[in-house]
């Protein structure tokens, strides 16, 4: 009976083992994967942000608008939330009295600084992600959405705003850097 009971254990491990390890490099790859994106998006936003004359990083589309430098900062802010607070819960930092990621009497230089830093601290912390917590589910603004997703959610985000800001480079009559495949 209890080599029956051996081999049923043998057998139940290796039978885990190959449903779950491919399961466990998927989510290995995805972070490869994300974390490449995300320093080739790094890469491009600083290029387009030193690219931009700093008398001009006040310039918005309409009145209603970010501006150029407010786009930039926002971006630093959604890095850290959406990694250090949603997905690492952090309290989240007080957008009314919190100055760290806002433009905040910035210079072009400091803005730089602080969002190639912001990329540099979420790139660390996804790169130590535990990636068994990629499929916890969250609350994303009343949408149920993995870890995974979110992770994907904050690349749109970057997307979005940096696609403003090279709006506002041709509004202005400026030619933006070439495009960076794979971001």
């Amino acid at each position: 009976m209890k080599h029956s009971n051996s081999v049923f254990l043998i057998t139940l491990t290796v039978l885990f083992s190959s449903i779950l390890a491919p399961l466990f490099a998927q989510q290995d790859v995805f972070i490869k994967e994300y974390l490449e994106r995300l320093e080739n998006s790094r890469k491009y936003l600083i290029l387009v942000a030193e690219e931009m004359p700093e008398d001009k990083y006040s310039f918005k589309a309409t009145p209603e608008s970010l501006s150029f430098a407010e786009n930039l900062m926002h971006i630093g802010w959604a890095m850290d939330w959406h990694s250090q607070s949603l997905m690492g819960g952090r309290i989240a930092r007080d957008w009314n009295t919190d100055t760290e990621l806002k433009v905040d009497h910035k210079s072009k230089k400091e803005m730089i600084a602080k969002i190639d830093e912001t990329f540099y601290k979420t790139i660390e912390f996804i790169s130590k992600f535990d990636i068994n917590k990629l499929d916890e589910r969250l609350d994303y603004f009343g949408l149920d959405r993995t870890k995974r997703q979110v992770l994907l959610l904050l690349a749109d985000h970057i997307t979005h705003h940096r696609g403003q800001m090279l709006v506002y480079m041709r509004l202005n009559g400026l030619k933006p850097p070439r495009y960076v495949l794979y971001q």
